[in-house]
């Protein structure tokens, strides 16, 4: 399954690829609609309402596993862009109709994805680049997505079982690597909702793809079966770029883990000023 946000106004929209469709968050649309303070309660009062008029809405919603502002997966109500079209008739709104057409155009780009994968590539080249990334931060970040895909399909090849398993296995590498799990990676760098992995520098990103590319030649070399074994090759992977890392530092005198992120200033911007990090003291954390 694949995760994304998109955005529509400014705001976020979380969806996630399930059998072949996008599904998107209907908490975080009735947000966008209404702009309600507790969208969560509109929604649960919008599902009564629909449920007593016997409305087949509620019933097409499923629960899926969407990453909450904490850094955690909950069981999320979501629905495809038929179910989603039905439950905007549902809510007053002088956006409605605009949403209604971005989300037929989010779909259109889906189908043509599936048909020409490499229009998914170029989209999210251009994304990056509107976003002021550089082009060598976008190479190491297109290349860390290749990674991770290739390491996800070998676990899904040997038996782990797609969230929460890959999410356990990934805290295993990042802790062996940097000395954080992806959570607390993402306080340190005062994220929220935000991908980690847009807000790494190259090294982090050098790293983390280190990490996950030796987890994947691991599990391969030795034939790691099952959740239990990939776990010990995700931690050996991690640790063998944990140790480069600290190889690294100990050179430099320099932390490779920085709390800096992009949200205020983009990442070509900062580049620039290239600001000096913390200085590494050995037996020290890496946080």
């Amino acid at each position: 399954m694949e995760k994304k946000l998109v955005v529509f106004q400014n705001k976020e929209i979380r969806r996630i690829l399930h059998n072949g469709e996008w599904w998107f968050s209907v908490v975080d649309i009735c947000v966008v609609l209404t702009e309600s303070a507790d969208a969560g309660a509109y929604w649960r009062k919008l599902k009564q309402r629909l449920k007593a008029e016997g409305s087949e809405v509620v019933t097409n919603c499923h629960g899926l596993k969407l990453e909450a502002t904490d850094g955690k997966k909950y069981s999320t109500d979501c629905a495809n862009t038929e179910g989603i079209f039905r439950i905007i008739q549902s809510i007053p709104s002088p956006k409605a109709e605009p949403f209604k057409r971005w989300l037929a155009k989010v779909g259109y780009e889906r189908i043509q994805e599936i048909e020409d994968p490499e229009l998914a590539n170029k989209r999210i080249r251009e994304t990056y680049k509107a976003k002021g990334y550089s082009d060598a931060w976008i190479e190491k970040r297109m290349r860390g997505i290749a990674i991770r895909a290739e390491l996800t399909e070998e676990w899904k090849n040997r038996g782990v079982k797609d969230e929460p398993e890959y999410a356990i296995l990934t805290a295993e590498i990042s802790k062996a690597a940097f000395g954080m799990t992806p959570g607390e990676y993402k306080q340190h760098k005062g994220l929220e909702r935000e991908n980690l992995r847009d807000h790494m520098t190259d090294l982090e990103l050098i790293f983390s793809m280190l990490g996950e590319a030796a987890t994947t030649e691991i599990a391969r070399k030795q034939d790691a079966q099952g959740f239990p074994e990939n776990k010990i090759a995700a931690h050996k992977g991690g640790r063998i770029a944990g140790e480069a890392r600290e190889k690294l530092e100990i050179e430099t005198g320099e932390r490779v883990v920085t709390a800096e992120n992009y949200l205020s200033e983009p990442e070509s911007k900062k580049r620039l000023t290239n600001p000096p990090r913390p200085p590494f003291v050995k037996g020290g954390k890496s946080k």
